[in-house]
Formats: structure tokens, C-alpha cells, sequence
């Protein structure tokens, strides 16, 4: 088996770090990973940018679903021009339409605007009523791939489903995210064409030595952070996998 690569998401300038100290292939650069992942500063795609590791900006104006207004969707054609401009690998979109389908018109604009730059397509997918349908919309749109849980809390939990969506379009990578570590990775390897996998390799960050900080809610008592011991257990253990 060839490499299986590992991609991080990261939030901060110290997540960039330890994704490419534990030997990390790419990030997903997002700011508020607490919140699923939001558009990242232009600040930190400067610094992403400048990075060892490529970067896939995720692209995702506010908490919440993926149903966009289309002020919205205005903001997310802004966001990948920003991209584009500080030389970032790509982005990471999604459009829902309000009974969980992919929104195939806004994705369509949305993947027009990033041409040039590589697309996956994220957890959206994860709310859909039929993987196959949603599948092949990504196939017409050039999407190849895609990051879902398999519509479960985790990808573990949701393997059948990620299972189908991989035999319902080959050609479509579809990267396990979601509770994704080295103890369970040999699990997805034996259900599923395992090609990429999406992780954040996070530990609980220390309570802030001023009280304060956390009472006035600057930083949010389930806090994480990208550690890079995890990133490098989980990459040995994919390293096992492809050698096996």
C-alpha cells in the first residue's frame, strides 16, 4: 500500500507547528475548530502559507448548518479569493440545501471560484439523506474529494456508511474525520480504501493561569489543542498500515 496521508486541522500558529513536527502531510487551516471549523484570519493564512506543510483553508462563514444565504455565499467567494491570494493549496466548502441535499447550485459557484486550487468537500456530506446522490454530485462538480464521519458522532461509529460512499464513486477520495487516532486507524484501513485520513490529534489545554480569562468565556472550558505526539503516533500508526 502506498503512503496514507495525514491531514490535521489546526486553528492557531502553534497548531501549524505541531502538525509539522509530527510529521503531518497537509492541514486544514480553519480559526474555532471548537465550533466544527470556521473561515481562518488572514493573519493565520499568511502564516500557513509560509508553513512547511500545504494548506486547505476551510471556507465556512458562521457556526451552524450549511444552508447559505447568498450575502453568504458572497462572503465564501471573498474568503477563496483571499486564498488564492496568499498562496494556499486550497479549500475545503459545503453547501446544503434545507432538506439535508447538497446544494449542487452553490457548490457549483463555489468550486468555479476555487479552479485552479484543490476542493474537498466537507462534513456537509454528513446531513445528506442518500450518499449516493451526493456522491455523484461530486463527481459532476470535479469534486474528489470528500470528508465525512459517515453521517455518524465519528467515523468509527459511521464505517458502514463511509464504506458506501467509497464503492459508490471510487474515483472520489473519501477521507475518514472525526475521532480519527492511531487506535483505531488499522480499524478503517480494514473497512475502507484508506488513502487520506483527517484528524485534529488534540489534548485538553491547561485552565488559564489568570481565572479570568476563562470566566469572562475567552477561552472555553473544553479547549483543545493540536499536540504533536499525537500527530506522530497517529502517523506511525498509518505507517504500519501501508507496510503491512
Amino acid at each position: 500500500m502506498t503512503r496514507i496521508l495525514l491531514e490535521v486541522c489546526v486553528d492557531d500558529a502553534a497548531g501549524i507547528a505541531a502538525a509539522a513536527a509530527g510529521g503531518a502531510d497537509r492541514i486544514e487551516l480553519c480559526a474555532a475548530l471548537a465550533l466544527g471549523g470556521l473561515t481562518p484570519s488572514a493573519g493565520l493564512m499568511r502564516l500557513a502559507a509560509e508553513g512547511p506543510l500545504p494548506a486547505l483553508a476551510m471556507i465556512r462563514p458562521r457556526a451552524g448548518g450549511f444552508v447559505w444565504s447568498e450575502d453568504e455565499a458572497r462572503a465564501m467567494h471573498t474568503e477563496i479569493a483571499a486564498v488564492r491570494a496568499f498562496g494556499l493549496a486550497g479549500v475545503v466548502i459545503g453547501a446544503s440545501r434545507p432538506d439535508g441535499r447538497l446544494d449542487e447550485g452553490t457548490l457549483a459557484r463555489l468550486v468555479e471560484a476555487a479552479e485552479g486550487l484543490d476542493v474537498t468537500l466537507h462534513r456537509a456530506i454528513d446531513l445528506v439523506p442518500d450518499v449516493a446522490e451526493a456522491m455523484a454530485v461530486c463527481v459532476r462538480l470535479g469534486i474528489r474529494r470528500v470528508l465525512s464521519s459517515g453521517g455518524a458522532a465519528t467515523a468509527p461509529a459511521g464505517i458502514g456508511r463511509l464504506a458506501a460512499m467509497a464503492a459508490a464513486e471510487p474515483s472520489v477520495t473519501v477521507m475518514p474525520g472525526g475521532g480519527v487516532g492511531a487506535a483505531n486507524a488499522a480499524a478503517l484501513a480494514a473497512r475502507l480504501p484508506l488513502r487520506e485520513v483527517h484528524a485534529s490529534c488534540s489534548t485538553p489545554v491547561p485552565p488559564p493561569a489568570d481565572p479570568k480569562v476563562r470566566e469572562f468565556g475567552f477561552q472555553p472550558a473544553d479547549a483543545r489543542a493540536t499536540d504533536a505526539g499525537r500527530v506522530r503516533d497517529l502517523r506511525a500508526a498509518l505507517d504500519r498500515i501501508a507496510t503491512a
